[in-house]
């Protein structure tokens, strides 16, 4: 199997284990924490998220650089970028460290809400994360270094042990009576364990080298240019699940962070199921783009990966309608209570159904980039979320942690529609037919299926085992309605042809 199969199989495999630990974690840390603590914690840790926007998309840069100078067999080349870069993330670093000590002796003032005891709390986790996000940040070029050698591997595997052995010693550390401050210094421990193993990889194995052969101003100007959108995107991701962080951080208690956290944790879930099936298809958009495939070529591409992902996502979309507050009261409600579990429910429903849209055309991302046409979206992203967050900030003050997602997906939906106009009228995409297609048997399915939900959800218990009764059969229910009535000919056969192949083989 190629560095790339196994590459992807351990993409795969750390996006399933993030979510799997995180499902079992999440609960473990809030009740050990209590929800003040973890509120703070996981707030400061949206604040060291925005300030690592320093980076400015750097990793990304390495990649793409470092393979080009690979294929032009220029290995001088390569030698001066990465020196370069290095230097330039030197820079980054002193500036990260002279942002957060700044910051630092404003966290009293902007945390209106917080005792002098989590005021103390916060200062200390800020301090040790932002030394930690200093020394991670030029790190993190050992692990681009990699993908521009091509080399997925090594560094996916050593994430995913990192991750096994993080979680590991954090149940051990919380059981032992360890706290927010343990957690950080764990985060960091292990950080520096992962880029001293990963740069000895890069040095020894790959045989990497970092030398400065001459200094160019225009080249450290080409570096950045290439980077400039790339750090668009990544402070439109800050928008979307961190400055929220911020907002109610300067408005509100430590709980009303831990529910809107609980929200995100869960809203985020929900992307990655879509994204490990749109993700692999950037390879296919780039070649019928540069095939010149026709607009109605790539609508019909589009329309079979979106049909996927949309049955996917209605499965987990209306599982989590019916059955959601449920589980969230029963998985953290014994620290939120009854009301924040509901509220944390509400917020992480928001994310789904605004998400469902974006996450659905997820193709139609992949041939933007393979068109090289991301910053029409970039900038229209960006602008309508910063609105949203503006809007949520209003609406958190009469309904806390709600109104501040509420604004937010506001603006999600609103640029996903223009988006759709900027894909019939400027990529020529058949977007009517798009969602006629899309349509094509699912949202009769789907209706049933709410119907018939509605009906198992009013099994009487309220316990795990009542739970999990009620989701083995809305499943149950859900895979053969879909699969009878919902699905295409061609979708069918993608379940069918690899059990007939397993049982044609035995």
């Amino acid at each position: 199997m190629s560095q790339l199969k196994k590459g992807a199989v351990l993409n795969y495999t750390t996006i399933i284990l993030i979510n799997i630990v995180g499902l079992v974690l999440t609960p473990f840390i809030l009740k050990s924490l209590g929800k003040d603590e973890y509120g703070i914690y996981i707030t400061i840790g949206a604040l060291i998220g925005t300030i690592s926007l320093l980076d400015f998309g750097l990793n990304n840069t390495i990649v793409r650089f470092v393979a080009k100078y690979r294929a032009e067999k220029d290995r001088k080349g390569e030698e001066n970028f990465l020196a370069t870069t290095m230097l330039i993330y030197l820079v980054i670093s002193v500036l990260v460290l002279i942002v957060g000590i700044t910051f630092y002796f404003y966290i009293d003032s902007y945390f209106t809400k917080l005792n002098a005891q989590e005021i103390q709390l916060a200062k200390i986790l800020f301090i040790i994360l932002i030394a930690n996000l200093a020394f991670r940040l030029p790190g993190g070029a050992f692990t681009a270094i990699c993908s521009g050698y091509e080399q997925f591997v090594f560094p996916k595997t050593l994430n995913i042990v990192r991750y096994v052995l993080r979680s590991l010693t954090v149940v051990c550390i919380l059981l032992l009576g360890g706290r927010a401050m343990a957690l950080v210094i764990i985060d960091t421990v292990f950080n520096v364990f992962v880029v001293a193993i990963t740069g000895y990889y890069v040095f020894k194995k790959l045989k990497v080298r970092f030398k400065l052969h001459s200094f160019n101003k225009g080249f450290i100007k080409e570096i950045l240019e290439y980077s400039v959108w790339i750090f668009v995107f990544a402070l439109v991701g800050v928008f979307q699940w961190k400055v929220g962080h911020w907002v109610l951080g300067r408005i509100s208690a430590p709980a009303v962070l831990s529910i809107y956290g609980i929200g995100i944790t869960l809203g985020t879930y929900y992307g990655a199921f879509s994204t490990a099936i749109s993700s692999v298809f950037l390879p296919k958009a780039t070649q019928m783009s540069v095939g010149n495939a026709t607009g109605e070529q790539l609508t019909d591409m589009m329309i079979k990966i979106g049909r996927l992902s949309f049955i996917v996502l209605m499965y987990i979309l209306t599982a989590f309608t019916l059955f959601g507050r449920q589980f969230v009261f029963l998985w953290v409600g014994g620290e939120l209570g009854d009301q924040g579990s509901y509220e944390s429910w509400l917020i992480a429903l928001a994310i789904m159904v605004a998400y469902t849209l974006p996450l659905v055309q997820g193709f139609g991302n992949s041939i933007l980039e393979a068109k090289n046409k991301l910053a029409f979206k970039a900038t229209l992203y960006l602008a309508f979320l910063i609105l949203g967050t503006i809007l949520g900030a209003f609406l958190a003050k009469s309904y806390g942690a709600v109104g501040m997602m509420l604004g937010s997906v506001a603006g999600w939906i609103i640029v996903q529609n223009v988006m759709n106009f900027y894909y019939h009228k400027v990529i020529h995409l058949n977007i009517l037919r798009f969602f006629k297609e899309l349509g094509n048997k699912t949202i009769i399915t789907v209706i049933i299926l709410l119907a018939i939900g509605y009906v198992i959800d009013h099994i009487p218990g309220d316990g795990w085992f009542n739970f999990v009764l009620k989701g083995s059969t809305y499943t149950v229910i859900f895979a053969v309605l879909m699969y009878f009535i919902g699905m295409l000919d061609y979708e069918k056969e993608l379940f069918t042809k690899p059990i007939a192949a397993v049982l044609k083989r035995k």
